[in-house]
């Protein structure tokens, strides 16, 4: 029996809010093996990562060094992976290192452009190493997005509204373009004008997606991250919803996309494809 060697993992982004659930998730989970912390907050470099993330000491610094993190991983008895979540400034480069150096990128920062995901997924098959870039990783939002499909089936009328905490950089988010894009899969174009709209402040009807699909989005504090998806027809509305209370309840899906990864030779975009 071949002997089984722990995932080794590099967390970038690791002290911002979801990095730290995920080094929580990772130290708990043992099929995996956390190699390296990477962040930019200078306050926190040489800190041990388990103690800034409050699951006790790790023995893994936190580093300011991707580059050098990822050579770390290289050396383990198994082929790594890297976890992003960081900003869109940076993540296009994050991704693009980590397969040059052969390491497998889970990607939940949000932001890449759709030309960027084709470079993206062109170099991962160029070097035949898995990539997966997941919008959201809620199991929940997975079952939102396929009830919205079939809606979109009954419904010619839709827009999205997505709720996101005030420090989020991009919008729309990446989760609400997903939901566009899958609705604009039905291969029919939505809400068909009625009237000439005319908007007295730029932007009030929100941003145009795929197939005529409005997406709105609001940044406040107190807030997470939400989605709704309403339809709209002749005397009746249908909205569907989702809600996080908290970041924990990401971690399956990141802890899944981790180990699905390792199997895969190309790059995957979304959570409901690694899904069984």
């Amino acid at each position: 029996m071949t002997e089984q060697h722990p995932i080794p993992v590099v967390v970038n982004g690791a002290a911002g809010k979801m990095g730290r659930e995920v080094i929580k998730a990772i130290a708990q989970a043992p099929d995996l093996q956390l190699v390296g912390a990477v962040d930019r907050n200078p306050e926190i470099l040489g800190k041990d990562i388990g103690e800034i993330a409050g699951c006790g000491e790790l023995e893994v610094p936190v580093v300011n060094d991707l580059q050098s993190t990822l050579v770390l991983a290289t050396q383990e008895k198994q082929q790594g992976v890297m976890v992003d979540f960081t900003h869109p400034d940076s993540v296009y480069e994050n991704v693009r290192s980590a397969i040059a150096y052969g390491i497998r990128p889970v990607v939940g920062t949000t932001g890449l452009s759709a030309e960027q995901i084709q470079d993206l997924a062109a170099f991962a098959d160029k070097a035949s190493t898995g990539c997966l870039i997941i919008p959201n990783f809620s199991i929940g939002m997975v079952l939102l997005q396929q009830a919205a499909i079939q809606a979109s089936r009954y419904f010619d009328h839709v827009e999205i509204i997505e709720l996101h905490h005030n420090q989020k950089a991009d919008a729309p988010s990446g989760t609400a373009i997903q939901t566009a894009q899958l609705l604009a899969e039905a291969g029919k174009t939505f809400n068909p004008a009625l009237v000439k709209e005319t908007e007295k402040i730029p932007g009030a009807r929100g941003s145009l997606a795929d197939e005529g699909i409005r997406i709105h989005s609001i940044r406040l504090p107190g807030l997470i991250a939400h989605q709704e998806v309403i339809f709209g027809a002749l005397g009746q509305v249908y909205t569907l919803r989702h809600d996080t209370s908290d970041r924990s309840c990401y971690m399956p899906g990141v802890l899944l996309s981790i180990r699905k990864v390792t199997q895969l030779k190309s790059l995957v975009y979304g959570l409901e494809k690694i899904l069984n």
